[in-house]
């Protein structure tokens, strides 16, 4: 027997505003996020019979948007438009030949922070502006970093997913992270006065 609450005519009231805010921390445009909760809700109804109600409304509803959210990023990291050339002049950062292929140059690691990043995620302001990094990073490196950090993939499995290396794919997340750092650093951390690198 199905609980009241899983009806699905009460599924926008109860459970919209959390699926939304799940999918554009995610993804970080409103457009998007509304479109995949929209498609989530759909899925949702059209196999809503084989809901046992064995589980919670909300976490089954959640596993759905989940894989909505994984095949958007699939989506993009297919996307002829959203290529990225690795070996382009924009991965002078890593050595790219050798045993240590994707690691960081001498010289090129960013420095560390003055703060505990995890001191930071409890806040608004610092989840907004990180939200705001994410979707300027480049889509096809967004929805590598997305897969492997926020919806914990595991590297082998977003490698046969995508079709690239482990190499490539470090490298993928060796330039996100460093996108996300530098962002951080002149968003958040006020390291504009020792960072000369946007001088021009």
């Amino acid at each position: 027997m199905i609980s009241e609450d899983a009806n699905p005519l009460n599924w926008l009231d109860e459970h919209g505003n959390y699926l939304f805010r799940y999918a554009l921390i995610r993804v970080s445009e409103r457009d998007i996020a509304e479109d995949l909760v929209q498609e989530t809700f759909l899925a949702a109804l059209k196999s809503y019979s084989s809901f046992d109600g064995k589980s919670n409304i909300r976490t089954w509803l959640t596993s759905i948007l989940r894989h909505k959210i994984m095949d958007h990023f699939r989506h993009i990291y297919k996307s002829e438009k959203n290529k990225v050339d690795l070996k382009s002049g924009e991965m002078d950062d890593f050595i790219s030949d050798g045993n240590k292929v994707g690691r960081w140059r001498p010289g090129y690691a960013p420095g560390d922070w003055t703060v505990t990043p995890d001191d930071r995620l409890q806040q608004k302001e610092f989840m907004q502006i990180l939200k705001e990094c994410l979707g300027a990073l480049p889509d096809r490196i967004a929805s590598v970093f997305n897969l492997r950090e926020i919806e914990g993939l595991d590297t082998d499995e977003i490698c046969k997913e995508f079709g690239i290396s482990t190499t490539n794919f470090w490298v993928i997340m060796h330039r996100a992270r460093t996108g996300l750092r530098r962002c951080l650093e002149i968003h958040w951390f006020d390291n504009t006065s020792t960072d000369t690198r946007d001088e021009a």
